[in-house]
C-alpha cells in the first residue's frame, strides 16, 4: 500500500469520526435549545446531559485532522490555505465562542438559557460551514493567479451545489443526533423521551436521504467528473442505502416487551451507512485534493517524515482508544449519570 493511501486512510478515519461525533454533538445543541426553553422539558435536559461532557471530546478528533493534514501533506497547505480561509476562519470563531460558553456558562446558573441559544445558533452555523468545504474541492470556485489561490465567493454562495450540500449536512446532523439520542434516552430509562428522539429520527432520516440525492444530481453539471467517480462506487452507496433501509426497520420493530425500536443496534446501522458512502465520496474524489490543481500525490510529504508521522498517529491512537473507552463507560453508559434523579 502506498504513502499516499495509508495517509488518505489515516485523514479518513479522523473525519469520519468527527463527522459522526460532530453531527451528534451540534445536534444535540440545536434540540437542547429546542425543547429547553419548555416547562420541565426531559428531552432538552437529556440533551444538555449528553452535550456537557463530550464536546471537548469531539474536538480533539477535529484537531487530530488538521494535525494529520498539514503533516501528511504539508505541500497542499498554499492551496488549501488560500483556498479555505474564509469559511475555515469562521469556523473556528464560532467554535471559539460555542467553546467559551460551554467552559463559563455552566458554573453560573443564570447563562443557562443563553448557552442553549448559542450552543444551538452555532450547532446550526458550523456544520454548514464544514460541509461547505466540499463544493470548493469539486473545482469551479477556485482559480490559480501567478500561483496564488482565489476563491470566488460569490459563485460559491449562489450555486445550487453550495446550498444543495448545506441541507445535506444539517439533515444529516438532525437525525443523526435525533437518532443517537433516542439510544441515549433508552440506556437512560426514559421511554417518553425516547419515543420524542425516535419520531424526530424517522422523520429527519427520509429527508437526509432525499437530500443526498438532490445534492448528487446537482453535481452532474457542476462536478461531472465525481459523478463518473460515483458510478464506479456505485456498489458501496447501493450498500450505504441498505444499511439506511435496516436502520429504519429497527426503529420500526416491536419487542417483546411491547416496545418500539431497537435504538442501538440502528445507530450501529447508520454508522455503518455513513462509512460506506464516505469511502465511496473519498474513492471518486481520489487523486484530487482540490479539482483541477491539486492531487493527494502532489502534497505528500517525504517517505521518512511519512514514517515517522504515520508511527507516531499509530502509538497516539493506542493510548487515545482505551482512554475514549473508558470517558464512553462513564457518560453514556454509568447509570448514576444517566439517571441523576433516581442517585
Amino acid at each position: 500500500m502506498s504513502d499516499v493511501t495509508l495517509a488518505v486512510a489515516v485523514l479518513w478515519v479522523f473525519l469520519f469520526t468527527y463527522s459522526i461525533l460532530g453531527s451528534i454533538d451540534f445536534g444535540a445543541g440545536f434540540w437542547s435549545m429546542l425543547y429547553g426553553g419548555k416547562h420541565n422539558s426531559k428531552a432538552g435536559a437529556l440533551a444538555n446531559r449528553y452535550l456537557s461532557p463530550t464536546w471537548e471530546v469531539t474536538n480533539v478528533f477535529l484537531v487530530l485532522f488538521v494535525v494529520a493534514l498539514v503533516g501528511f501533506f504539508p505541500h497542499a497547505t498554499h492551496i488549501l490555505g488560500g483556498a479555505l480561509l474564509v469559511p475555515v476562519s469562521l469556523v473556528l470563531l464560532l467554535l471559539l465562542i460555542r467553546s467559551t460558553f460551554m467552559v463559563y456558562a455552566y458554573s453560573v446558573a443564570k447563562y443557562g438559557r443563553l448557552l442553549n441559544v448559542v450552543s444551538g445558533i452555532t450547532g446550526l452555523l458550523i456544520p454548514g460551514l464544514l460541509v461547505s468545504v466540499l463544493p470548493i474541492t469539486l473545482g469551479g470556485f477556485v482559480t490559480l493567479t501567478d500561483g496564488v489561490p482565489e476563491l470566488h465567493m460569490l459563485e460559491l454562495f449562489t450555486s445550487t451545489t453550495e446550498y444543495a450540500h448545506l441541507g445535506f449536512g444539517l439533515s444529516t446532523e438532525l437525525f443523526m443526533s435525533a437518532l443517537f439520542l433516542a439510544d441515549y434516552s433508552r440506556e437512560a430509562g426514559d421511554e417518553e423521551t425516547y419515543l420524542n428522539y425516535r419520531r424526530l429520527a424517522m422523520i429527519w432520516g427520509p429527508v437526509n436521504l432525499v437530500m443526498a440525492l438532490l445534492t448528487v444530481s446537482t453535481l452532474s453539471t457542476h462536478a461531472p467528473w465525481i459523478v463518473e467517480g460515483f458510478k464506479r462506487n456505485g456498489l458501496w452507496f447501493g450498500f450505504s442505502v441498505l444499511a439506511f433501509i435496516a436502520a429504519y426497520i429497527l426503529l420500526l420493530i416491536k419487542r417483546e416487551d411491547g416496545r418500539r425500536g431497537y435504538p442501538r443496534a440502528s445507530v450501529i446501522a447508520v454508522v455503518i451507512q455513513y462509512g460506506l458512502a464516505s469511502y465511496a465520496y473519498f474513492s471518486a474524489h481520489m487523486p484530487y485534493m482540490v479539482y483541477p490543481h491539486l492531487t493527494f500525490d502532489e502534497g505528500i510529504t517525504n517517505p521518512a517524515m511519512f514514517r515517522s508521522l504515520f508511527i507516531g498517529y499509530i502509538v497516539s491512537s493506542a493510548i487515545l482508544v482505551p482512554v475514549f473507552y473508558m470517558f464512553w463507560r462513564l457518560f453514556l453508559k454509568d447509570k448514576r449519570y444517566l439517571q441523576p434523579e433516581k442517585n
